[in-house]
């Protein structure tokens, strides 16, 4: 006996399914995943990224946005909600729902215990098809440190990794987050992951 075949879903059956949902699902390739539920110091961790950024940001036509942004890349399909979204210029909303970005300029993930190797593998590499994407950053679960991942100008690559005491650049944006400002009072007593 065939065990039976599973629903593949279209894209407009996701955004049906979103805009009634409780909790926040990514799509692709016909499939629709829940995501996990953040800890407190999961959510402390966006809130301070945002917190270094959004003065930093002020006047540049740039702007950042929590998790509630849903991200489309259109190359590949996926369609997520990065911890926080920097959308330089002008929003390009998805042809298909106009709640939805696909020209985000910086994307940030906080990592986890239960996200971490799709954040830094599968999910780093569906955002790099992202054409005008500058950098992707990966915020650690457990230790102080800050990993950038950005496009260089011949396109290639490139990692560098801030901790402690220090701050990760981020020169698309002609901006900074210092380490320990994001990771303060995020990783501390009853705020561990």
């Amino acid at each position: 006996m065939r065990a039976p075949a599973r629903r593949r879903y279209t894209y407009h059956d996701y955004l049906v399914l979103e805009r009634t949902a409780n909790v926040k699902h990514e799509y692709l390739a016909g499939e629709i995943y829940a995501m996990a539920g953040g800890t407190r110091a999961h959510a402390a961790l966006a809130a301070n990224v945002l917190s270094e950024l959004g003065p930093q940001l002020r006047g540049k036509r740039c702007q950042a946005h929590s998790s509630d942004l849903r991200v489309r890349v259109l190359a590949s399909g996926l369609a997520t909600y990065p911890d926080v979204t920097v959308v330089a210029g002008h929003a390009e909303p998805d042809p298909e729902d106009a709640n939805t970005v696909v020209n985000p300029s910086v994307v940030v993930e906080v990592t986890s215990p239960s996200t971490e190797d799709y954040d830094r593998t599968e999910k780093l590499e569906h955002y790099q098809r992202i054409p005008g994407l500058a950098a992707v950053v990966l915020v650690s679960h457990r230790e102080r440190c800050i990993e950038v991942i950005s496009r260089g100008d011949d396109g290639a690559w490139q990692r560098s990794e801030a901790r402690a005491g220090n701050a990760a650049a981020l020169p698309s944006l002609d901006a900074t987050l210092v380490v320990d400002e994001v990771y303060r009072d995020a990783l501390t007593g009853d705020w561990l992951a």
